[in-house]
This record gives structure tokens, sequence and C-alpha cells, in this order.
């Protein structure tokens, strides 16, 4: 990957004359089946592209309570977009299209008018979770219904795919806008893509400016991108088997703490209700040991499987939180 960014042909892509940014912007395009996207140098400010394209200023946005855009984004869309969002808790992260439906609002005197409904795929507090085809389509015709607009903050849409056998172009057919992640499984350093139609990616590209997210020879970290998605997309599987494998361990030694059954892809959360200790503690243990979590909660922590940890550092990872759990 390296190597591909240091041979890149670049150009500026302010003035959309870089080819590599180009020929990146074209594939993820043409892989969900959208007529254009726009590399960003973040998935946050994907998002916050994508939600001031699909909801005006002082309307609404409905999403689940744990989801990225409202948790861990700053409260950009209010700041930046004058957006209410609304949330609903949903189980594993998973908005149920019966709960949405009634939690619609429609524009009236002195109400705030839902004008899009947002979904994360695969779910990042939900556990890597990953939503079912079936209630992607529902959502869809329920938006549609109603004129509102549907998105997708897609940082791991890739896992859901392979892991779930559902092609891209099914995926991007279904949504008003995506925000898709060239790191995090994929292994670039830098960037995400905001997928839309071309009317929509042309004014995608007027906020990413207002926004500061204008790069000039950005064909370097858009070369990374391209040789993610040609070489980093199948081999998700394997974190995907690593993450049931470290999962199936820690569960023998606490069996309350995670249920494989419910690791669809590469995120491994634990829930330490039950356990003596709480999230900060285990996380310290661990990382006396050289096994890093991250803390998501008073009580809850969760690990995660990338193309850098291998099936040795699993066997060692799993071993140290089972006996630290189990001791």
């Amino acid at each position: 990957m390296r190597a591909a960014m240091a041979a890149a042909e670049v150009g500026d892509d302010v003035y959309g004359e870089d080819p590599t940014v180009n020929a990146l912007e074209e594939k993820v395009a043409g892989l969900f089946g959208q007529e254009a996207a726009l590399f960003v140098p973040s998935g946050t400010m994907g998002n916050q592209i994508c939600l001031r394209l699909v909801v005006p200023p002082a309307e609404e946005l409905l999403c689940d309570a744990d989801a990225h855009i409202v948790t861990y984004e700053g409260g950009g869309a209010a700041q930046h977009g004058g957006i209410q969002t609304r949330t609903l808790v949903s189980a594993r992260g998973l908005l149920d299209v019966a709960a949405v439906e009634a939690q619609l609002r429609a524009p009236g005197f002195g109400t705030v008018p839902t004008r899009a409904v947002s979904v994360e795929q695969t779910h990042n507090r939900g556990g890597g979770a990953v939503y079912p085809l079936g209630t992607l389509v529902a959502l869809r015709e329920l938006t549609a219904g109603h004129g509102m607009a549907l998105h997708c903050d897609g940082a791991r849409i890739w896992n859901a795919s392979v892991a779930s056998g559902v092609q891209l172009s099914a995926y991007g057919e279904l949504f008003d806008t995506l925000s898709v992640c060239l790191s995090k499984g994929l292994g670039a350093p830098v960037g995400s893509v905001v997928v839309a139609s071309a009317a929509a990616v042309a004014e995608a590209r007027v906020l990413r400016r207002r926004l500061g997210g204008g790069m000039r020879q950005a064909g370097i970290l858009a070369a990374a991108g391209l040789y993610a998605l040609r070489h980093h997309v199948d081999r998700l599987a394997e974190d995907h088997a690593r993450a049931r494998m470290l999962a199936e361990v820690i569960a023998e030694a606490a069996p309350r703490v995670v249920d494989p059954a419910a690791v669809e892809t590469n995120i491994v959360p634990l829930d330490l209700t039950s356990s003596a200790y709480d999230a900060a503690t285990l996380a310290a243990a661990a990382r006396a040991e050289g096994v890093l979590l991250s803390v998501v909660g008073a009580r809850r922590v969760r690990l995660v499987t990338h193309l850098d940890v291998d099936d040795a550092a699993i066997r060692r990872a799993g071993a140290v939180v089972a006996r630290l759990l189990a001791g």
C-alpha cells in the first residue's frame, strides 16, 4: 500500500485534476451503483456532509440512540448543520421499522418535520451488528413513502457485505446518501467517500470546501484507498473468523460476558455487568500485559480485529482477557 502511495499520479483535487482521486471516486460510485462519489478526509466529515445534503437547518434527523453520528461526532450535526436529531433506543443499534414509523413527524404548525432517517452499517456500539437487507428495504419503502431521505453511515459496510453476501450495489440503491470508510477494516491510513447522485455530490464538494476538507495532491491518499479496495475487501472474512475465535475463548472463561453467536463481523463487545471488573479497570489490566481494549461505557469494552492482527495475536489476546475475567 505504501508503495502504491509513493507511486501515485497526482494533481490538484480542489480543481478536480487529481487522476488518482478521480479514479477512486469513479470506482466507489460504481461499486454502489450510484452516479458519483467524493473523497473526504474522514468518516465524520463524510457523515456530516451527507446529513446536510438531506436535512435542512432546523429540521429533523431520526436515528438510533447509539449511532456514531450522535455519539462520536462532536455534535457536528447541530453545530454545523443546525440539524435537530431525535433518537430511538434499538436492540443492537438496529432500528425497528414499526418504531421508526411511529416517530415520523410531518410538517405542520409548531412541529419540526422529520426529513431523513440514518442507519449505521455495521453498527459500532451494536457490536458490529449487520442490518438485514429486508429491514433496509422496508426502511427505504417507509421513508420514500413519506418523502424522506435515507442515509447510511457505512463505516463498515464492506464488513456487512462480506458477512451477509449482499452486494454493495444492493445496499447502494437503497440510500440517498452513503459515507463509506477506507480506513478501519480496509487498512487505508486516511479517508472516506461520500456516495450519492451527481447533483448531490456537486453540492457535497461545496460543503467539503466549507468544512476545510479540500485537499491538493490527495492522490497519495486515494492510492491507499484504491489498493485497499483491490486487496483488502475479501480478506475481511478472516477478521470475522478471528473475532469469533476471540469471543469463544473469552466466553469459555466468562460465559456471561460475551455471546460468540452474536459476533457477526470484526467487533467483540464485552458486557461486564456480571464481572468484578469495570471497563476502565479491565482495560488498564489488559494494557499492562500488552493487550489494548476500547472502553465504550462504564461496564462495556470492545475488541476489534483487523488486518494487522494475526492468529497468534488473537490467541494471546484471548488468553490474557480470559485469564483476567476468570480470576
